[in-house]
C-alpha cells in the first residue's frame, strides 16, 4: 500500500492560504507538512512506531518539545479537504479519558496526517502480547483496570458520542497505554475517512482476523455488537496473555475463544489464565472470563451492550450462565495450520436470515440487564 508521506516537499504557504477559510472553525491545530517532516526527522525509519490498515505511525517531537504520534493516512483516502476536515472536526469533538486525544492534523495536497497525543507504553499488543523481552509486567489489578477502562471508552463511543461510533477494529494494537498504563482506544472514527472497499484484511469487511464477529465477517452485518464481540476476544487476550490470532490450543488447534469455551464446559476455565499471574482473585477473574464468553456468543442479539459490559466488569454480579450460548468463530485457515484459506465458522446460529434462538422473551428484557445478571449484595 502506498503512503503519501514521502512525496517531494511542496511549499505549504499556498496551501495554508488556500484553506484558511476552510479550517477556520476546526477544533484542532493545523500543522504544516514541513513542521511534521521536521518533527519526525524526515520520517526516519527509526521513528516508525506502528502501522496498519489506515496508515503508518511515527513518533515526532514538536518544536516546543512535546512528543506526539503522527499517523500518515493511506493514499486510499480520497476525500477532498473540506470533507476530510469535517470528519476530523467530528473526531476532535469526541473526548473521553479512555480515548486517544487528537492534537491536530496536516492537510496539504494529497497528504493527510493526524497528530495524536503520544502514549509512552505503546499498546496492549506490545505490552502484553509481544516477545518477553519487550513486555511490561502487568499484575491482575493493572489488567482489570485496562479491561474496564477500554470497556468504558467503547461504551462511550457506542452510547454517548455524537454521532454514535462503531469502531470496527477493536484489537490489542488499537488500545494504547499511557505512562500510567491507563488505556485509551485509538483509530476511532477513522473508517469514515476511507472508501468502503478499503479493508484491513483480505475480506470485504474492515477488521482484523481473530477479532472479527462472524456475522460481520460472513454477512457484512455491522452493528455495535460486532465491537462487543471484538472486545470479548480482547478481554480473553488480556487475561491469558496470548494472542487470539497467533496462538492455537490442543490437538484440534482451537483458537482462543474456542479453547475458553471448551475449558468452561469442562469446568477448567481458569486454565486459560496467564501463567505469569501467580496471585489473583479467582472469583473476579472467573467473572471477567464469563463476561468475555457473553460478549462472543454466536447470535449477536444475545451479546450484552458495552454499557452492560462495564457494569458486569465493575460490580460483583452473578452471571446467569443458563442463557450463555456457544461462541461464534470466524477464521481463515489452511488445513490445520495457521494461514489463509477457506472461510470457516464453528457457529451453528449463523444461518441465512440470522434466525437464532433468543433465550429472552423480548429484546427489552435483555436490555434491562437484570435478565442476564443477578446482582449480589455488596
Amino acid at each position: 500500500m502506498a503512503f503519501s508521506c514521502f512525496r517531494a516537499f511542496e511549499s505549504c504557504k499556498d496551501h495554508t492560504e488556500e484553506h484558511a477559510q476552510e479550517v477556520a472553525a476546526i477544533n484542532v491545530k493545523l500543522f504544516s507538512y514541513n513542521s511534521i517532516r521536521s518533527a519526525t526527522q524526515h520520517f526516519h525509519p527509526s521513528n516508525k512506531i506502528g502501522g496498519g490498515g489506515f496508515g503508518v505511525v511515527y513518533k515526532g517531537i514538536l518544536r516546543n518539545g512535546t512528543p506526539v504520534a503522527i499517523k500518515c493516512l493511506s493514499a486510499e483516502s480520497k476525500q477532498g479537504t473540506n470533507e476530510f476536515l469535517t470528519e476530523i472536526n467530528m473526531i476532535s469533538n469526541i473526548q473521553h479519558p479512555n480515548l486517544v486525544q487528537l492534537v491536530g492534523c496536516c492537510v496539504e495536497g494529497s497528504d493527510r496526517m493526524l497528530i495524536y497525543e503520544y502514549m509512552e507504553n505503546n499498546s496492549i499488543a506490545s505490552a502484553l502480547l509481544s516477545s518477553k523481552g519487550k513486555r511490561i509486567v502487568l499484575d491482575w489489578s493493572k489488567r482489570a483496570a485496562i479491561c474496564l477502562g477500554t470497556a468504558s471508552g467503547l461504551a462511550f463511543l457506542h452510547e454517548e458520542a455524537e454521532p454514535n461510533i462503531v469502531h470496527r477494529d477493536i484489537k490489542a494494537s488499537n488500545v494504547l497505554l499511557d505512562g500510567n498504563l491507563h488505556p485509551k482506544i485509538g483509530d476511532f472514527g477513522l473508517a469514515k475517512l476511507f472508501p468502503d472497499n478499503v479493508t484491513h484484511v483480505s475480506t470485504r469487511v474492515a477488521g482484523t482476523v481473530g477479532y472479527l464477529a462472524p456475522e460481520y465477517a460472513m454477512q457484512g452485518k455491522l452493528t455495535k455488537k460486532a465491537d462487543v464481540y471484538s472486545f470479548g476476544v480482547l478481554l480473553l487476550e488480556i487475561i491469558s496473555g496470548r494472542s487470539s490470532s497467533k496462538a492455537a490450543f490442543g490437538v484440534d488447534l482451537l483458537i482462543l475463544v474456542e479453547w475458553t469455551w471448551k475449558l468452561n464446559e469442562e469446568g477448567r476455565v481458569l486454565e486459560i489464565v496467564d501463567p505469569e499471574l501467580t496471585d489473583y482473585p479467582e472469583a473476579e477473574v472467573m467473572r471477567f472470563i464469563k463476561v468475555a464468553l457473553f460478549c462472543t456468543q454466536a447470535a449477536y442479539q444475545q451479546r450484552p451492550s458495552m454499557k452492560q459490559v462495564v457494569e458486569m466488569l465493575s460490580k460483583e454480579v452473578r452471571l446467569n450462565e443458563k442463557i450463555l450460548t456457544k461462541p461464534g468463530v470466524y477464521r481463515l485457515h489452511n488445513s490445520r495450520k495457521a494461514g489463509f484459506g477457506s472461510l470457516q465458522t464453528s457457529s451453528s446460529h449463523l444461518k441465512k436470515g440470522n434466525q437464532s434462538v433468543n433465550p429472552f422473551a423480548t429484546s427489552a428484557q435483555f436490555d434491562s440487564f437484570q435478565s442476564a445478571t443477578q446482582m449480589l449484595p455488596r
